[in-house]
């Protein structure tokens, strides 16, 4: 059975241009999602693999608005969902409103800011139901009953669960601990998109009955690293397809 993804990447990397081959290659490797990182210089999750990306694409020239232009060039190509994430920084120095507005403009389906969370988002979630932009909460195994029971009810349809604490990059060993976290939040009728450190298709095969799609990250862009200049988009789009196990 071909298992749902969200796959991940970093807006600017490896380089403007093939930011579009990368986006090309998870679309037509099969996923369901696309999540697209706007790359900020001091993220407080991300692991070495992702940083040395995003600061690949800062030192290019990133801006923000080159994050929306590239969202908007991918939603021109797919009715895939795309969730734009990114840091508090970058949403707070433009403006809550104003960041949320621009994302929809852009065709983005909805966000995922892990520093910004309910109860102490600045607005986000209430901008998001404003403008019809979902906007995905991030949990861990060590969130509370009350609170994952808190988040589920002021939250529309998703939940970022995070498979560990930590940074991602490192692989995630799924045990039963792991997926009786998922269980919890599978209680609350949402769609959970789970990731942090999966990199291989037993891992996405083990997560994807208690998920609505499984997250890859520091996997995809550890795939790019490898192939350099060679053809991003060919064998990239493999790389999806394994993981997804079409």
């Amino acid at each position: 059975m071909t298992a749902s993804l969200m796959t991940h990447m970093v807006a600017g990397y490896p380089d403007r241009e093939r930011s579009r081959d990368v986006a090309r290659a998870f679309i037509d490797g099969g996923a369901r999602y696309l999540e697209v990182q706007f790359p900020f210089s001091d993220p407080s999750l991300d692991g070495p693999v992702i940083q040395s990306a995003c600061t690949r694409a800062l030192d290019a020239g990133f801006r923000v608005n080159d994050g929306f232009e590239l969202v908007r060039e991918i939603s021109s190509l797919t009715d895939r969902p795309i969730f734009i994430m990114s840091y508090g920084n970058l949403v707070f120095v433009r403006g809550v409103d104003r960041f949320v507005k621009d994302a929809r403009a852009a065709g983005a389906y909805g966000l995922i800011v892990p520093d910004l969370p309910l109860g102490h988002d600045e607005g986000l979630f209430d901008f998001g139901k404003s403008y019809g932009l979902e906007v995905a909460a991030v949990v861990s195994p060590s969130v509370s009953d009350a609170r994952l029971r808190a988040i589920c009810d002021a939250t529309t349809g998703y939940i970022y669960a995070s498979l560990r604490v930590g940074i991602t990059g490192n692989e995630t060993h799924i045990d039963d601990e792991s997926l009786s976290f998922l269980n919890r939040i599978g209680k609350y009728s949402k769609k959970i998109l789970a990731g942090f450190g999966v990199a291989s298709h037993e891992q996405v095969s083990r997560i994807a009955p208690h998920v609505h799609a499984v997250v890859v990250g520091s996997a995809l862009i550890r795939r790019i690293e490898e192939i350099g200049d060679g053809l991003i988009y060919t064998q990239l789009r493999a790389k999806v397809a394994e993981l997804a196990g079409s």
